[in-house]
């Protein structure tokens, strides 16, 4: 099989990339499922199992917000390298990349496993929950790797332009965890009930299915693997290739609960119900931008395999394409969502104030999502064309420099309203500042070209 997709260089922009997006959009939505089915059966084992596996999210973000930054910088390379034609390049990428992961996650490891227990108890966590916690954590960091890697295998596969395959398969493992759940969870049969190391046991057996299907495909079908090391400097010139565009992905993914976390502690000083419906408006967010989440995931092969092939014609059509559509897109969201707010806030609470500031947040929050959402599009240009640091300023700014202070100072003024503006003004800076830094990036580029 070819590793260059002809329809990401010379076919139409826009089909292009909403042909990509369709199927990655669902694959999101499987990604999603893992944590809600897991947290759905859990829940039925008691509050203090619930309680426990809430200490766990912290932990198994950082590692898949690593592998996440990892996968960026992985898809930088491949589809630029598949851009300029190198199919060998592609074949040493993947591998190198694959072990990388591996590497990764046995340092991770080392190191993690012997802090488990003080992590745990810095994060508040009591004696008596400690077990409870390790019998979840120590399954899911025994099967790690198989969670890292079928990540990066998946980016690979989006260079190409395909990421209709790659959601198949994690629908594939999110069906498989629906299946294994309640069985490991509660027992059937001649399977015991194993709780809480159940529902890990359940997520590993899945990405171990995903994992040995991954290589199955890069080997064979699509011919972008083989089992060759090149010798230690090879190795080593893959893995700058890669981290130089995947570390500070990794840094700006850690740094994304971290200003979360303030926001919702300025939420929090007013009072249970405004920080309940701040969570379940941040959830439904999550669902609304699943589409602009990943039109910008396809973005980077898109964009890495035209600027390999010196196309930066198509690149800078595919961003005002993109901007339409995450501009109409949003506004239709809005409507939908804020028109219905009522309703969708019944559905998560019986509180009348709940139910209100969830509304309200519907009202104004929504609004801005098309200016964020077209960010989106720029910082996955930037990683594609080896410019990391202007995709973390993006990012980092949108939270730092805009929303943080805007909606700390909107509620001192305007209470709840003004926080939620805050936030919502905070999304059209973001995009400010990344079309800013575009503009003296194509500059920078020109002044060299002429040069």
């Amino acid at each position: 099989m070819k590793t260059t997709s002809p329809a990401l260089i010379s076919g139409p922009v826009g089909p292009s990339l909403l042909r990509m997006a369709g199927p990655m959009c669902v694959g999101l939505l499987a990604n999603m499922l893992f944590n809600l089915v897991d947290t759905y059966f859990v829940g039925k084992l008691g509050q203090q199992e619930l309680a426990a596996m809430a200490f766990t999210f912290p932990l198994v973000f950082f590692v898949t917000g690593s592998s996440m930054g990892m996968s960026i910088g992985v898809s930088s390379v491949v589809s630029r390298t598949i851009g300029a034609g190198s199919g060998e390049g592609v074949k040493r990428i993947t591998f190198h990349s694959l072990l990388l992961g591996v590497v990764l996650v046995t340092g991770l490891l080392a190191v993690g496993y012997p802090l488990l227990n003080p992590i745990l108890r810095a994060m508040g966590a009591g004696e008596e929950m400690i077990p409870l916690i390790r019998s979840y954590m120590i399954p899911w960091a025994c099967g790690i790797v198989f969670i890292v890697t079928p990540m990066i295998g998946n980016s690979v596969i989006r260079s190409t332009g395909d990421t209709l395959v790659p959601s198949l398969v994690m629908l594939v493992a999110g069906g498989m965890n629906v299946i294994l759940d309640p069985i490991l969870i509660f027992g059937w049969g001649p399977i015991p009930s194993l709780g809480l190391r159940g529902a890990a046991l359940a997520t590993v057996i899945a990405y171990i299915t995903v994992f040995l299907v991954m290589l199955s495909l890069l080997r064979f079908h699509y011919k972008l693997l083989e089992f060759h090391f090149g010798g230690i400097r090879c190795i080593l010139t893959s893995w700058k290739e890669v981290l130089e565009i995947a570390l500070p992905a990794v840094f700006t993914n850690q740094m994304i609960p971290v200003a979360n976390g303030v926001l919702t502690a300025i939420v929090a000083g007013y009072g249970e119900a405004a920080l309940a419906a701040w969570g379940v408006s941040t959830r439904l967010e999550s669902l609304m931008m699943s589409p602009f989440f990943a039109l910008s995931t396809v973005m980077a092969p898109f964009v890495g395999q035209n600027t390999g092939a010196g196309r930066e014609d198509r690149v800078r059509e595919a961003l005002r394409f993109c901007g339409k559509c995450c501009i109409a897109g949003s506004l239709l969201i809005w409507m939908g969502v804020a028109g219905s707010g009522s309703f969708l806030s019944s559905l998560f609470s019986e509180n009348p104030e709940t139910r209100s500031l969830i509304e309200l947040h519907l009202w104004i929050v929504p609004l801005s999502y098309g200016f964020f959402a077209w960010k989106l599009q720029y910082t996955s240009a930037f990683n594609a064309q080896r410019h990391p640091f202007y995709s973390s300023a993006t990012f980092l700014g949108r939270f730092f420099v805009f929303m943080i202070p805007l909606a700390w100072t909107g509620q001192h003024v305007f209470g709840l309203v003004g926080l939620y503006t805050g936030v919502a003004l905070g999304n059209v800076g973001a995009l400010l500042l990344a079309l800013l830094l575009w503009q003296l990036l194509q500059r920078r580029t020109h002044r060299r070209s002429v040069l």
